[in-house]
């Protein structure tokens, strides 16, 4: 062999390995990237499932909390029990089916929250005053789209019946709910009992929980006020719905 092809050898053998070698440098940065890929994926899906399971963990504080009060209404006016139980049948649908669900519509969550009132009826007397008015515009779109947290009402109106003298001919409750331009709102106002306080210990565990799940389901899109005038409170909660879909 010749100088000049022995030198063209070589040169060949360098070139080969360094092809070999970039090859392999290509493919250990594919390596990499597909791994940092990788582990931005699982990174994601822990931080929607840590998100999911505290949504959940917040939820699941409601129910118990629920039934206790309505089966205490029911069982303490059994004339009542029949009427009662039709509604308790709703809420327990409700409960059971729409409120697994991320979003609900408007619509079924307004209906759940009168038949809520309907149950907590029965424990009231006859000259207690309680007033329950809506405004919904029902042609719009929104009012039948999947865009509301489910149970959203319940803390506001079990609030009002556990801390009003609903034996009292002078109490009341009254309770407006909304929807109007897109934006839903409910606003609950009672007068207070003396026989109860409303910061007694761990009366506000539902309440710090709705403002949990307002945080994370609507942050910056409502509002959530509570304050005390006298012998009357008011609880008022608006979800600006625009632009919210699943």
């Amino acid at each position: 062999m010749t100088l000049e092809q022995l030198i063209i050898c070589v040169l060949l053998l360098l070139l080969i390995g360094g092809g070999v070698g970039i090859i392999f440098l290509f493919k250990k940065l594919q390596k990499i990237i597909e791994e940092n890929r990788k582990s931005a994926e699982l990174l994601s899906q822990l931080e929607q499932k840590t998100g999911s399971l505290r949504l959940e963990t917040l939820e699941s504080k409601l129910n118990p909390h629920l039934f206790k009060n309505i089966l205490n209404s029911i069982q303490s006016h059994a004339y009542q029990t029949y009427f009662a139980l039709d509604k308790l049948a709703n809420v327990l649908d409700y409960i059971l089916y729409e409120s697994r669900q991320k979003f609900v519509s408007p619509k079924e969550e307004i209906d759940f929250a009168l038949n809520l009132i309907e149950i907590n009826k029965i424990k009231l007397s006859p000259l207690f005053e309680l007033s329950v008015k809506t405004k919904i515009e029902e042609k719009n779109p929104i009012y039948l789209s999947k865009i509301l947290a489910p149970m959203i009402s319940i803390d506001l109106i079990e609030n009002a019946f556990k801390h009003a003298d609903l034996q009292s001919g002078d109490s009341f409750i009254r309770i407006i709910i909304e929807l109007k331009n897109g934006v839903f709102s409910i606003l609950v106002s009672n007068k207070v009992s003396s026989k109860s306080s409303l910061f007694k210990a761990n009366s506000g565990l539902g309440m710090e929980s709705l403002d949990q799940r307002l945080n994370i389901l609507y942050k910056g899109r409502y509002t959530l006020e509570r304050f005390k005038e006298g012998e009357v409170y008011l609880a008022q909660l608006k979800i600006d719905l625009n632009g919210k879909g699943t």
